[in-house]
């Protein structure tokens, strides 16, 4: 059994009976299941058509996201998340660079490489230069007045922890940013790259070891052994492209919002609604969020 799931934007709910039974009628599916009137909908179907592809370039025409994925194991008991563009709206390192005038120089490297098209590690040593001797203050500032928490995020930590699934926020960027947003969400724990600091000043150098792609999958690895579960048992969710190495190794993998390396490459993206998607996916009524 497969399911199928239709999503958009909460704040512009879409989705209609007539609209849902077409897809119905045309995918052999059985009766419909409303998770949120207008936003999620969902229903069985025996198997993915090899066309579906054409029924989710379909749907973005109308803004609307539809994925298809397994009906088997679908509460996940580990969320693996990515921080910059996917629980927070900003990218820290950009907005650091705001503050100390070096913002175009470094917005440019963070683009080339959330796109692939420079190697991670090495496009992260290249912002971080530009920004030695900045004040440690600097990153209080960014937090405070620069970085909001992206739509749905909240809830989805939330939610899957009232659910006892334990929940991982991992990110490319920095502690100095990512111990603080985990701490305001209610992450479980927090794993991401060190500044340096010395008389409360950046040093322009990373802490090794550097936490890049390929460390995202081992966090899944080390999370999975210790709680004695599978990559099945895993969620994960990220927009860049030291992302896609994770997105692949989880037993569900969100392309959030991504950049389209990383959306040629995921099985699963969502374009339009925010991160309670990653709940419907799962099957929970938005009756049951915790908010």
């Amino acid at each position: 059994m497969y399911v199928v799931t239709f999503l958009c934007n909460p704040l512009f709910p879409k989705l209609t009976n007539a609209l849902i039974s077409k897809y119905l009628i045309s995918l052999g599916g059985d009766r419909v299941t409303w998770l949120k009137g207008g936003v999620a909908a969902e229903f069985n179907i025996p198997e993915i058509p090899s066309d579906y592809k054409k029924y989710w370039f379909e749907l973005q025409e109308l803004q609307i996201d539809i994925v298809f994925h397994p009906g088997k194991l679908r509460k996940k008991k580990i969320l693996v998340a990515d921080m910059d563009s996917t629980i927070i709206e900003q990218e820290c390192l950009d907005e650091l660079a705001d503050e100390v005038g070096y913002g175009t120089e470094i917005k440019e490297i963070t683009k080339q490489a959330m796109e692939g098209h420079l190697e991670f590690e090495c496009a992260l040593k290249k912002r971080v230069e530009l920004l030695k001797d900045t004040s440690e203050k600097t990153i209080d500032d960014v937090l405070r007045n620069r970085i909001t928490i992206s739509a749905g995020a909240r809830t989805l930590i939330s939610t899957m922890r009232r659910n006892n699934s334990y929940t991982a926020l991992v990110s490319g960027g920095f502690s100095q940013f990512s111990s603080k947003i985990a701490h305001k969400l209610g992450f479980h724990e927090n794993r991401a790259n060190h500044l340096e600091i010395k008389n409360n000043k950046l040093t322009g150098n990373v802490k090794h070891p550097i936490l890049g792609k390929e460390a995202k999958v081992e966090v899944i690895k080390s999370l999975t052994k210790h709680f004695c579960l599978t990559p099945n048992d895993v969620i994960a969710v990220g927009d860049g492209a030291n992302d896609i190495g994770m997105l692949e190794f989880a037993g569900t993998g969100v392309a959030m919002h991504a950049k389209k390396i990383v959306q040629d490459e995921a099985n699963i993206v969502i374009n339009y609604c925010d991160l309670s998607a990653l709940l419907y996916l799962q099957g929970y009524d938005h009756k049951n969020f915790i908010y």
